[in-house]
């Protein structure tokens, strides 16, 4: 089994420097290792079976994967097994997405608009980022943009996928989270969740519309762990504040502002 681990790894590596280049690579596959390993490594703490990551080549744009997942086996015991287990990835993930956005702001370059393709991916800024570029680049003057570095796009990445990953819903990581904060009252974060989504499927991106459906589908309930009463310590409910923040500094509402709504109409001629 082993070799198909390694086999998806290679096959992953090759389909992201097919996509980004060796520097996007390398950035991309040490965020996403980390987050399956912070999984893997707090799994095996508390003796739930898991395998290595299975990591999944994609080589189209524009990310060049679709991620990694493990797999758990077994019930977990309470409730401080299923958080640690559940902050454990989107921590470690994120930990280590921030120094390489740092770095690639830093080498990323200011370009005039007129300088930059009309075929180039336009990307939505999640809070890290603007406080990042405030601080490491300034501010952009009107008719220029920040062309980011590979180091920056797949920090960018990193944190997209963390922001998906910490969505309070069903069998995510958020999911895990909220339902070792609130136990059953988590439902109700399950349902705003999923309205969200949807006001956000209207109002910024329609992207958005298959999350909602998959979630819909695959449901939002969360199975119980086997000690339902054991509740969080103070120092984990303190985490779980931090948790929230590293999702509102990693959360893009509109990622793709190419696929909004006014956009696309405008494109169709329905919106001028």
């Amino acid at each position: 089994m082993i070799y198909l681990h390694v086999l998806l790894f290679l096959l992953t590596i090759a389909s992201t420097v097919f996509v980004g280049g060796f520097l996007y690579s390398l950035a991309i596959m040490t965020i996403l290792l980390s987050h399956e390993m912070g999984h893997y490594v707090m799994s095996r703490r508390y003796g739930i079976p898991a395998t290595l990551p299975f990591f999944i080549p994609l080589p189209l744009p524009p990310f060049g994967t679709f991620g990694a997942v493990i797999k758990m086996k077994g019930i977990i015991v309470n409730k401080r097994a299923l958080f640690d287990v559940g902050v454990a990835g989107p921590l470690c993930g994120f930990i280590v997405a921030v120094p390489f956005i740092m770095a690639g702001i830093r080498l990323s370059a200011v370009v005039s608009l007129a300088d930059i393709p009309a075929s180039s991916m336009q990307l939505g800024n999640p809070l890290l980022f603007r406080v990042l570029q405030f601080f490491l680049v300034g501010d952009i003057p009107d008719g220029y943009d920040l062309v980011l570095h590979p180091f920056a796009y797949a920090g960018w990445v990193g944190l997209f996928v963390t922001s998906l990953n910490l969505l309070p819903v069903g069998q995510l990581d958020g999911g895990h989270v909220v339902y070792a904060v609130f136990g059953d009252k988590s439902r109700w974060a399950y349902l705003g969740t999923v309205i969200f989504l949807g006001v956000l499927t209207i109002l910024c991106n329609v992207g958005w519309l298959t999350l909602v459906i998959l979630l819909i589908i695959f449901g939002m309930r969360h199975p119980r762990p086997f000690d339902d009463e054991t509740q969080l310590d103070g120092r984990r409910k303190k985490l779980a504040l931090a948790v929230l923040i590293v999702f509102v500094l990693s959360f893009i509402p509109s990622p793709f502002p190419g696929m909004d709504i006014m956009h696309l109409l405008e494109k169709a001629g329905l919106f001028q």
